[in-house]
């Protein structure tokens, strides 16, 4: 389906939970989440219809996000359901990978075909500082475990933070040369619980600046720009949301884990899908897609996101 605009809406990112087993300052207070009543959730059945619905409207892509996904004791059963309906193509999940010793074989024997991992950092001190109760080496045994399991694809998402991470970029980068993977440098966006100050925000051109031996490569159909180091396994990409925003070639809506469409991540428009059957369901998912806006608008510390909810209440 087409939305006014007339762009091709074929991906839709669902999350299953607002909870986490982190903390991470830019996605969430300190104290966590206040919990919901279990009946104003999505249920399983609810989030599958949600699926089948879009599939009918020409979505091909699902990605499964939180919160943290994995954290839903029923993550792996979903996933098996999504991957099974007809006319979705690919189920990609995002984690923090904490819990990926445990669950990596079974997600992907549940049809997952790529995972992405969140990495701000190469040092325990701050992996711990960013995440407030992470341990990095439980990080580091969970990407091990998503490359062991076999996906077709694993990607390192690293949000990146002036006066926290610059000075990381080229140790990050240079997990290419060793690894089978695509570490994406993703610019910092201005949520509601930002827990960084507007010195925090840097562009991605930082990266260009400090490795200038990155070579260009082919798109792939994803939103990052893509970079090789020479004689690198993986490569490099380059997420900027806010410098050199993608709203025209967007090709994605959100689903919540409470059950409402967002058209764009920082809009504060959204569209209730819960307690309805097929039909109204599909009737409301039209609505949202034919009125996706056309751009977020300027994005900046002096003009947050009008998103009205923190990235683990949206999915990151």
């Amino acid at each position: 389906m087409t939305d006014r605009f007339g762009r091709n809406i074929s991906y839709l990112r669902i999350s299953v939970t607002e909870l986490c087993n982190l903390r991470c300052r830019y996605c969430m207070p300190e104290e966590g989440v206040c919990k919901k009543r279990h009946e104003e959730m999505l249920r399983e059945d609810e989030m599958i219809q949600a699926v089948e619905v879009a599939a009918s409207l020409g979505i091909t892509k699902l990605r499964i996000t939180g919160g943290e996904p994995l954290v839903k004791k029923n993550i792996v059963s979903i996933c098996r359901r999504a991957a099974a309906v007809e006319g979705i193509q690919e189920v990609c999940l995002t984690t923090n990978g904490i819990l990926l010793p445990e669950l990596a074989a079974p997600l992907k024997e549940a049809g997952v075909k790529r995972l992405n991992i969140s990495l701000d950092t190469l040092d325990a001190e701050k992996y711990a500082y960013i995440t407030r109760m992470g341990s990095l080496s439980q990080a580091a045994e969970g990407i091990r475990a998503a490359m062991d399991a076999g996906f077709e694809k694993v990607k390192l998402n690293t949000v990146l933070i002036g006066g926290f991470n610059e000075d990381e970029i080229v140790p990050l980068a240079e997990l290419t040369l060793r690894y089978p993977i695509d570490l994406r440098f993703i610019e910092m966006m201005p949520m509601v619980e930002g827990g960084f100050g507007p010195e925090a925000f840097i562009p991605n051109t930082r990266v260009l600046e400090v490795l200038p031996e990155l070579e260009e490569q082919p798109a792939d159909g994803g939103v990052a720009k893509l970079y090789r180091l020479p004689g690198a396994l993986g490569r490099v990409g380059l997420i900027s949301p806010v410098n050199a925003h993608f709203c025209a070639a967007c090709n994605r809506i959100r689903l919540t884990a409470d059950g409402k469409l967002k058209p764009c991540l920082h809009s504060a428009a959204e569209y209730s899908i819960k307690g309805l059957n097929r039909e109204e369901m599909r009737s409301v998912m039209e609505q949202a897609i034919y009125n996706k806006p056309a751009w977020h608008g300027e994005l900046n510390a002096q003009n947050p996101s009008h998103a009205g909810r923190n990235m683990n209440q949206i999915g990151g």
